[in-house]
Formats: C-alpha cells, sequence, structure tokens
C-alpha cells in the first residue's frame, strides 16, 4: 500500500505542476495516456522492483483494469512513436533548418536551464536559488503558452 501512496503522491505532483500542464495540453497524449505512461516507465524506480502490469494498474490515480490500463498504455506508446516520427520527419525534410522554428529550440534551451535549475533545488534552497527558479518558471510558461499558438509557425511572424 506505501507504494501506491507513494506513486500516486508523485503523480499528482508531476502532474499539477504548471509547466507540465502546459506541456501535456499541446502534447499527443491524454492526461491518462501520461499517467499511464508515467507509471510504466518510473514506477518501478519508485518500487525498486520489477512490477506486473496488474500492480502497475492498480497505481493509477482512479482504478483501471490491467486491460484498460495495457490499452492506454498502447495508445500512449504510438502517440509517442508518432511525434518522434513527426519530428524525424520534418528534419529530413529541412524544416528545422527554417528561423520560424527558432523559438521552439529557444524553449528548449529554456526548458533544460529550469530542468537543472530545479533538480538543484534540493541541494541549495537559498531564497535566491528560489527567485530564480521562479522567474524561470514563469518565463517559460509565457514562452510555451505563446509557441502553443498554431499561428507562432506561420512565415509571417
Amino acid at each position: 500500500m506505501r507504494l501506491k501512496e507513494e506513486a500516486q503522491k508523485w503523480l499528482i505532483h508531476s502532474l499539477d505542476d504548471p509547466i507540465v500542464k502546459i506541456l501535456s495540453k499541446n502534447s499527443s497524449l491524454t492526461k491518462t495516456q501520461l499517467e499511464t505512461l508515467l507509471i510504466d516507465i518510473l514506477a518501478e524506480n519508485i518500487s525498486g522492483k520489477s512490477l506486473k502490469y496488474d500492480e502497475k494498474a492498480r497505481l493509477r490515480l482512479s482504478a483501471v483494469s490491467r486491460g484498460a490500463f495495457n490499452r492506454t498504455l498502447r495508445q500512449a506508446r504510438w502517440n509517442v512513436i508518432q511525434s518522434i516520427y513527426t519530428i524525424l520527419l520534418l528534419g529530413y525534410l529541412g524544416v528545422f533548418e527554417a528561423t520560424r522554428l527558432d523559438p521552439y529550440l529557444e524553449v528548449a534551451n529554456k526548458l533544460q536551464a529550469y530542468m537543472k535549475a530545479h533538480r538543484g533545488l534540493e541541494k541549495k534552497a537559498t531564497d535566491e536559488h528560489l527567485r530564480i527558479i521562479s522567474m524561470l518558471r514563469e518565463e517559460l510558461k509565457m514562452s510555451l503558452e505563446q509557441l502553443s499558438k498554431p499561428i507562432t509557425m506561420s512565415e509571417k511572424l
């Protein structure tokens, strides 16, 4: 029971993160698919042992059968694969060389800086560090919200 509580606490914290909310809202994964994929990938790290699919299904925030868990997991994996192939296709066709994608690369760099700063939080949670992380998060949120608008990819910008 402790594993379930710990996993669900981690899931709630992760899914409530404002950056995760923006990213997931604009991704090809539903909230349920994201939750299921996270459980599949990370539950064994939390538990420290290999888990069967029925055990993973019980970790979901709302109880589901092993079959429902597996269907959702299959859909989530397929969506991730399609997203990766979309990126590969655009790269192959040279779309990433277009300057209109520069804002996406910039936000990817901001996201990486935020993640590094956030990881360092446990080590040195000074007021200055918290202020910097807060500023990074707000800047990142604004950038992500702007980039989520389809007009952003327009040549006219």
